[in-house]
């Protein structure tokens, strides 16, 4: 899930400073998602498949389907 979501954002030419502004947190937080460091609350789940336009599946790997 962690690659996912960085894969996502660097696919959108995204910055880890640019996400965080999106999910209204800072960009320590947000990079400590990326490697696996602290769980992605649900809340933040959603928002990332409403940025990317994609399932909370493909994220969390049950499918490979973006």
């Amino acid at each position: 899930m962690y690659r996912r979501i960085r894969d996502l954002r660097e696919d959108h030419d995204l910055t880890q400073k640019q996400v965080a502004q999106l999910l209204g947190m800072s960009q320590t937080g947000y990079s400590k998602y990326e490697i696996g460091e602290n769980d992605i609350p649900t809340a933040v789940l959603i928002k990332l498949a409403d940025l990317y336009k994609t399932s909370i599946d493909y994220l969390l790997g049950r499918i490979d389907k973006k």
